[in-house]
């Protein structure tokens, strides 16, 4: 089976532009221009193309027409996946969530919106959901990145458990997941009540009498720096034991993002996370979960044949 390198040059750039629109969905909520459109959606203020906008308006607008071509996007690679493969493809799995997940994705969205859980809002509700957006995201960027693998070098005939490998990697991406949550929420309780000093900073996590969104924030660089030196280690025993190349130079990649999230999460704590350090924090995130997915799936896989660039 012919995978056409067109749509192999799609299925990466939709990952990539994915990840862009992630950023960018990051810097409207930084920047509180989540309600730049008002309660409307999926029109601005009532109008298709908002008039005199203010900044916030721009942001928020920005978002939705970018997130709109993610639509497309997810509607070409299922049109074209559903078309080019047999019924026993995984590729046909990966095609399906990468719709699904971007459907959803505009949905949580929309009732971010709709429910006006947006600006300032600093309610329970608002984290639950900020939470639900981050594990779809996180979804949808697993599917894209195994659609875009699985068409660029080869996709299994099966996936079967490996035993104590396959445990460890699970560890990794359910961390990943509790890691993932726990930053969204420590962004948003950034951005609601930044702290003007690292003391300062402190003395509010500390406090019993803060908001919940304040104390909670405490609890991420702990996760993150568990995570980075778990990850990394399991990473470095994967590499030891892996004898095929692209394999190997995945793991070696991982453990290398590790190591800079690392070092990026300690600068983002000491200058009080600065909206393009939250940006390019991100960023590595979506790179490892990614990178941590695709390592996960060839641990799993068995193959038997690759596709043949056409």
């Amino acid at each position: 089976m012919k995978i056409n390198p067109l749509f192999k040059k799609i299925a990466w750039g939709a990952l990539f532009y994915n990840m862009l629109v992630v950023l960018w969905g990051a810097f409207v909520r930084a920047t509180s221009s989540g309600a730049g459109c008002g309660g409307h959606w999926p029109f601005c203020n009532g109008e298709v193309i908002p008039q005199s906008p203010q900044i916030g308006t721009v942001i928020e607008f920005i978002h939705r027409v970018t997130s709109g071509l993610v639509i497309i996007l997810a509607v070409v690679i299922f049109v074209w996946v559903w078309r080019a493969t047999s019924k026993k493809s995984w590729l046909r799995w990966s095609a399906a969530g990468v719709l699904l997940f971007t459907i959803t994705e505009a949905l949580v969205g929309a009732g971010l919106v709709l429910f006006h859980l947006t600006g300032t809002d600093d309610s329970v509700t608002r984290a639950v959901v900020i939470v639900i957006h981050l594990l779809n995201t996180f979804l949808l960027l697993a599917c894209l990145a195994l659609t875009a693998w699985w068409a660029s070098f080869g996709e299994p005939v099966a996936l079967t458990w490996k035993g104590f490998p396959s445990w460890l990697l699970l560890i990794v991406v359910s961390a990943m997941i509790l890691v993932g949550a726990s930053g969204a929420i420590t962004a948003l309780g950034d951005t609601l009540f930044p702290a003007t000093s690292l003391a300062q900073g402190l003395q509010q996590d500390a406090s019993t009498s803060a908001h919940f969104l304040i104390r909670l924030r405490v609890y991420h660089p702990l996760l993150a720096f568990s995570l980075a030196v778990f990850g990394g280690l399991v990473f470095r025993w994967l590499r030891g034991k892996e004898t095929n190349p692209l394999t190997k130079r995945l793991v070696s990649g991982v453990m290398l993002l590790f190591g800079l999230q690392l070092l990026l999460g300690g600068f983002n704590v000491i200058l009080l996370a600065p909206i393009w350090m939250q940006i390019i924090h991100l960023f590595i995130t979506d790179l490892i979960w990614t990178g941590v997915v695709l390592v996960f799936s060839r641990n799993l896989s068995v193959f038997s044949r690759q596709f043949i660039a056409g």
